[in-house]
């Protein structure tokens, strides 16, 4: 323990927690004060003036990342016959029936992204409250209930975030890795801003972006000024 609070304070020396940092200067920091053995997630929080426990304030949805997350992305694929040849051809980890219906329920999740073909979802309808609370259940809103096996295999592997505001109003993401160069990183939280408020529900009145910060796994977070995000 002693040594994860030697790096914290390290990593927080210097740095006014209470300024608003522009976006490049924010990232640049959590790039340059990132001192662990293994290659950080840079995360974004964004607080929004929602309320998600009104059904007309609910903030979800996908975005494809122009250059990925770095991460490497296991899929299971719910679907049969050509689709399942289609989902295999595309790249997917897992694909099955009523097989993987019956070892997901039997407590075995061994994917990150998880997608069905709409034929499937009474029988993957079954699994709501194992995939649910995992943020995994296919949803047709997010494009991981689809005919189009094959586009969502790709986003899946290739960058697709899905995001969903949480009770306090706030959207949590990761939105690459640290070793990605500024530029990237920027990249990508702009398409996830931009995704964002897209994204904004009817219910939303005022102001609807209300506070970004940006950090690494094991960072500090920092706070990112909202005007220089329009201005870069």
């Amino acid at each position: 323990m002693a040594k994860i609070g030697k790096r914290t304070k390290a990593a927080r020396e210097g740095l006014d927690r209470n300024k608003e940092y522009s976006l490049n200067e924010a990232i640049g920091l959590v790039k340059e004060r990132s001192k662990t053995k293994f290659d950080e997630t840079v995360e974004i929080a964004i607080n929004l003036g929602v309320d998600p426990r009104h059904a007309d304030q609910m903030v979800r949805g996908v975005c494809v990342l122009p250059n990925g997350t770095g991460k490497s992305v296991r899929v299971a694929v719910f679907a049969r016959g050509d689709k399942a040849d289609e989902a295999k051809a595309a790249g997917a980890d897992i694909v099955g029936a009523e097989e993987l219906v019956q070892e997901v329920q039997g407590g075995k999740i061994d994917f990150d992204r998880c997608i069905a073909t709409p034929d499937m979802m009474p029988l993957v309808g079954r699994l709501g409250k194992v995939l649910g609370p995992r943020g995994l259940m296919p949803n047709p809103k997010i494009g991981t209930v689809t005919p189009d096996v094959t586009s969502a295999v790709n986003d899946a592997k290739g960058g697709a975030v899905q995001f969903r505001v949480e009770k306090a109003g706030i959207v949590h993401a990761g939105v690459g890795k640290v070793s990605f160069s500024e530029e990237a990183i920027t990249e990508n939280v702009k398409a996830l801003i931009d995704a964002v408020q897209k994204a904004k529900p009817s219910g939303s009145k005022g102001s609807y972006l209300k506070r970004i910060a940006v950090s690494s796994t094991m960072g500090p977070g920092l706070k990112v000024d909202l005007a220089s995000i329009a201005g870069e």
